[in-house]
């Protein structure tokens, strides 16, 4: 299982996607471009020193992570999909997509997906942070995958 970022804009939610990817052995993929330097320092200090402890791979935009990715299911998750996550059932192999902080995906992005899937939130609240919910959804996907970390 991977976690993916689609154009990502604040360092810190990225850094906290990296540490989430290193406590719970998921690797991250980085689809350019960023909204940020890679070297703003907000990215190491919300990683802290967990960022040696995660693969990251950068792509220099969609159509090169989508040929990197060898078949592996694409997972969308957005505000604008109607089937729950809770009632996905998650493969191991499958890459978790999350999009750009302020716009999401693409419609072109969104339809190259396997499926789209929306973490239930309250209808009074527009969408959870993206490290909150890329936690939320990792978690779910490697419960029923029996893939999270024995300790």
């Amino acid at each position: 299982m991977r976690i993916a970022l689609y154009e990502p804009e604040i360092a810190g939610n990225v850094g906290a996607v990296m540490r989430l990817g290193a406590c719970l052995g998921v690797a991250v993929d980085l689809i350019e471009p960023l909204g940020f330097a890679w070297d703003d320092r907000r990215v190491r200090r919300t990683a802290m020193d967990y960022i040696d402890h995660v693969s990251v791979t950068r792509h220099a935009g969609f159509a090169a992570f989508q040929g990197a990715r060898a078949g592996s299911r694409l997972v969308l998750f957005t505000t604008k999909a109607t089937q729950s996550a809770y009632d996905f059932r998650f493969a191991a192999d499958d890459v978790l997509l999350f999009g750009k902080e302020s716009a999401g995906v693409p419609h072109g992005v969104a339809d190259s997906c396997d499926v789209a899937l929306r973490l239930p939130i309250r209808a009074e609240v527009r969408s959870m942070n993206l490290a909150t919910a890329a936690a939320l959804a990792l978690g779910e996907a490697l419960r029923q995958t029996g893939a999270l970390p024995a300790g």
